[in-house]
């Protein structure tokens, strides 16, 4: 491997803590990159003889091979941090794609689940019998009832819940610590209810333990838990496969303003900082 790239690679996984599977792929995307400007292994000046015509080159071609905008946009993204690193380390003069700006990747809008879509994927828990199964259909009708984020359902403590309030809330905490107050309907409630009173203390084997969901070790449920919970309920109900916990918390968000609920209250459910994102 070329000693400036090997450089480059070190520096993301001992300086940035970049994960395996980043530096794999800012390896390959460089090495493709090497391969186009014609930058040999240890060549003397290699990289400092590289010009910005070089680089747009390398995205036309990219372009010429029909590769996809995104991939296009990461692999420009390579070239552009290896440059901005041997410039910063006075490997190259100066950086030649200083200029160079990455294509524009438009984010496709999560896919919401219809009433029906929804109803069949909440009745996959109610089928079975067991305290996992009635865990479940509770943290399902919560998220359908709330719009919450999967870090935020897990991190949920039983004094988070307010059944004696009316209407019945829960308290939860989003980004930057900021605490908001959701009001239940009443199926949701109803199935917070038996979980609470029924099912957990059959779970649970601490009874100092805080979490409202636990799993079968009676400790707090992890996201992961709650992803694999989800994904096999969704294939029995026949359901999308890129369904994810984003996908509930966006129905709840559609469905809301389907159903009237002004732009600005679905914003404060959702605790999002801008109305564009909401």
């Amino acid at each position: 491997m070329d000693e400036c790239i090997a450089q480059f690679l070190n520096f993301l996984a001992v300086e940035k803590n970049a994960s395996s599977n980043t530096i794999a792929a800012y390896r390959n995307d460089l090495g493709q990159f090497q391969k186009f400007a014609g930058a040999a292994d240890g060549e003397k000046d290699a990289w400092a003889r590289i010009d910005g015509k070089k680089v747009v080159g390398f995205v036309e071609d990219l372009r010429e091979r029909q590769y996809k905008d995104a991939t296009v946009a990461r692999k420009i993204a390579a070239v552009k941090s290896f440059f901005g690193f041997l410039a910063a380390e006075g490997l190259v003069p100066q950086d030649p794609t200083e200029q160079l700006k990455s294509p524009q990747v438009g984010k496709s809008l999560p896919r919401a689940l219809s009433v029906k879509e929804v109803d069949e994927l909440l009745e996959q828990p109610a089928r079975r019998n067991t305290p996992e199964a009635r865990r479940d259909k509770a943290m399902l009708e919560l998220l359908y009832a709330t719009g919450l984020r999967v870090t935020e359902l897990v991190s949920l403590d039983l004094a988070d819940v307010a059944l004696e309030s009316d209407p019945v809330t829960v308290r939860c905490t989003g980004k930057g610590e900021r605490e908001r107050v959701l009001p239940l309907y009443q199926r949701a409630v109803d199935e917070l209810r038996q979980y609470i009173f029924h099912v957990r203390p059959r779970l649970v084997r601490n009874r100092r333990e805080p979490a409202l969901f636990v799993n079968r070790r009676g400790e707090r449920l992890t996201r992961q838990g709650f992803w694999l919970i989800l994904k096999n309920y969704a294939r029995e109900a026949k359901l999308d496969k890129a369904i994810t916990p984003h996908t509930l918390r966006h129905t709840y968000a559609t469905h809301m303003l389907s159903g009237g609920m002004p732009l600005r209250n679905v914003q404060a459910a959702l605790e999002h900082a801008s109305i564009s994102t909401t």
